[in-house]
């Protein structure tokens, strides 16, 4: 039953299973180890880039698995992968589109088409957070996050008389392929501490995003929840 839950938030977030998620449920009983928590992670963020006009937040869902290390007492090492995640900014203004080379779409009669413009990237991103749990069930979590920039593009999108448009001009070779910065969290464990936990988790990094234009960090706001694959099994079974 846990597992077919597992799927459907998998459908409700909307993002396409990788072959890493499908490792996690077929395996997720075994890596669950006294110490040691492994289960899935997903939810919704909100990015900016610091240093453009825009400061729109771009909306996405990200998905990925985590491992949660005991380390001593109510210390522990938080970690893993978010396998599917996006950064980047909104709405983009004319001064962004020109500083990032990118080209105004035109009628024939060199007229403006109504549209907005977006910056999106592609990451995995790799979170290493000491995380101290309180006998409340709420945490605390603070560390270092990296980020592999995989894929990037700047988004075009129209409706123009019911006719809509999406263009897509793929930049990676202009971005840093490396991120990293500083993460801290806050979160709650349910049902005494033996069922999912809902975290909430603010991400500034300290490289910038474009090799050409200084002072572009990025930043984001995510809203996760975190699901323990087969531990809440071996829990019971212990009992």
């Amino acid at each position: 039953m846990k597992k077919i839950i597992l799927l459907i938030m998998i459908m409700v977030i909307g993002a396409t299973a990788q072959s890493q998620i499908l490792i996690t449920l077929l395996l997720g009983d075994k890596l669950n180890q006294p110490g040691l928590e492994f289960g899935l992670e997903g939810g919704v963020n909100w990015s900016q880039i610091s240093g453009l006009d825009s400061k729109d937040f771009l909306t996405t869902f990200n998905m990925g698995f985590y491992f949660d290390i005991r380390l001593k007492n109510q210390l522990s090492l938080y970690t893993g992968v978010l396998v599917k995640a996006n950064l980047g900014v909104d709405e983009l203004s004319d001064n962004d589109i020109k500083n990032l080379d990118e080209t105004f779409f035109n009628y024939t009669d060199g007229t403006r088409v109504e549209g907005e413009y977006r910056h999106r990237m592609n990451y995995f991103l790799v979170p290493i957070l000491f995380k101290y749990k309180f006998k409340n069930q709420i945490h605390i979590a603070a560390g270092p996050q990296v980020g592999l920039m995989y894929n990037s593009w700047v988004e075009f999108n129209s409706d123009v008389d019911g006719k809509e448009a999406t263009i897509k001009d793929y930049n990676k070779d202009q971005i840093n392929k490396i991120d990293a910065g500083i993460a801290v969290g806050l979160g709650y464990r349910l049902f005494k501490g033996t069922g999912w936990t809902i975290s909430a988790k603010y991400y500034y990094g300290f490289v910038d995003v474009y090799k050409s234009i200084s002072n572009t960090k990025n930043s984001s706001i995510f809203l996760e929840m975190c699901i323990p694959v087969g531990a809440g099994t071996k829990t019971k079974k212990k009992k």
